[in-house]
């Protein structure tokens, strides 16, 4: 593993967002930072609006979260208007202030040496979160790692606002305590073009040194749990239902194949509304192909519905898939390409814009789409179901790729270099 970092007493990082809990890409990428803090020397602790870390080592704090009333009715007075009443002005300010009391409570409860910021410096669906933590960083000058997954000029909802002061000042902040990460080329070049900011690129990354367990007893009746008969086709969606995920992509491919399938659907609409899943359903009756959502029996823990169905993880699902699509219009990265070379599945990818400029030109042997469904994607698509061996040959081709690329041992470095600059060797 290398040499930790040595600095005659171990340090303790602090992990802050607005929400550090279930299967979102922020909260799986944190669980996997930490993770190599934790074997570099670090104690970790974590401060959001929900978390699902040991309590002992966890700084609840509602307003963080996004979902929270307050922050919610701030989120719309700023997004849905180019002006700004005063009182919205006060609101931000008065909520902030909670915040920082927050922050400063949170360094002092658990001695904190570092921030590592998760998305809440540059997507601003929590506003006065932004602002307190900038602040926070000016008041104390506390080293502190910037993770950036998202920025708002990347989301057309934030481009009509009536905070560009805020997020000018916030979204991310230009200051010398602050050491940015990005997980792709494209972020990197418009943080730098619109604020001159420099990053390090640090890409999402799997566990590919260890691959994943077989099916265990309680995982195989999945198929079967899900109404997929043996001969029927196991298509698996492993998204949220946004309209940016393209969906309507997996859905032709499903019934174009020709071939008896299902199309399960792994995850919920999320905090983008219910009026795309709607769309979703009714493309999916159009097109007569049968479409599972499955985002009530999936949880980041195995268990039971209240119904006492048997909740799976996500973990559980992939090992039977037959097939993998994702047919993604926009990604900062790409969580489920990555899950799918891990799993060892053949997967359909759209040419989106992350892909094609930081992950094909790794050489990934994937069915490529190019903003819509071709002849030739499905018969490429069949040719693979049809011929076990073409298949292993690709998927074994990207595993090898994903653990030269994208591994923990990649994540591990990168952060390594990150400890260097602040705490020296």
């Amino acid at each position: 593993m290398g040499k930790k970092i040595d600095n005659g007493k171990t340090k303790n990082a602090g992990f802050i967002s607005t929400r550090l809990a279930g299967m979102d890409g922020v909260s799986m990428e944190t669980k996997k930072w930490g993770d190599i803090f934790e074997k570099e020397g670090f104690n970790c602790f974590f401060m959001a609006g929900e978390l699902d870390f040991p309590a002992e080592r966890s700084f609840l704090v509602e307003k963080a979260h996004f979902t929270h009333p307050e922050i919610r009715e701030i989120y719309h007075e700023c997004f849905d208007s180019n002006t700004r009443k005063p009182s919205v002005t006060k609101k931000i300010q008065h909520v902030k202030d909670q915040l920082k009391k927050s922050l400063y409570d949170f360094i002092a409860k658990f001695n904190i040496d570092l921030f590592i910021v998760q998305n809440a410096l540059c997507i601003p669906l929590n506003v006065p979160l932004g602002l307190a933590l900038t602040e926070i960083i000016c008041e104390t000058g506390i080293k502190t790692i910037a993770h950036h997954h998202d920025f708002f000029w990347e989301r057309p909802r934030f481009l009509t606002n009536c905070i560009w002061d805020y997020l000018n000042m916030a979204f991310p902040p230009h200051l010398p305590f602050i050491q940015h990460v990005v997980i792709n080329s494209s972020a990197d070049n418009q943080l730098s073009l619109r604020t001159g900011i420099s990053a390090v690129i640090v890409p999402n990354v799997m566990d590919f040194e260890n691959p994943p367990p077989p099916i265990d007893d309680y995982s195989k009746d999945v198929p079967e749990s899900l109404g997929i008969d043996d001969d029927e086709l196991f298509v698996l969606q492993p998204t949220r239902v946004i309209k940016r995920k393209g969906i309507e992509h997996a859905i032709e491919m499903v019934s174009r194949l020709g071939m008896k399938a299902k199309l399960v659907v792994s995850h919920a609409s999320g905090d983008e509304g219910w009026e795309y899943e709607q769309r979703v359903r009714e493309y999916s009756s159009i097109l007569g192909v049968n479409t599972l959502f499955i985002s009530d029996i999936i949880n980041e823990y195995r268990g039971r519905t209240e119904d006492g169905r048997k909740i799976y993880t996500l973990w559980d699902v992939y090992p039977h898939a037959d097939l993998v699509t994702y047919p993604s219009e926009f990604e900062g990265f790409g969580n489920a390409f990555l899950e799918a070379i891990y799993f060892r599945k053949p997967i359909v990818v759209n040419n989106y814009s992350i892909y094609k400029f930081d992950i094909k030109p790794k050489g990934f042997k994937v069915v490529e789409l190019d903003g819509y469904v071709t002849k030739t994607a499905i018969n490429h698509t069949v040719k693979l179901l049809k011929d076990p061996e073409m298949c292993k040959e690709m998927v074994d081709h990207n595993y090898e790729l994903g653990l030269h690329q994208y591994s923990y041992d990649i994540l591990r470095q990168k952060i390594k270099g990150l400890l260097l600059h602040f705490f020296g060797t």
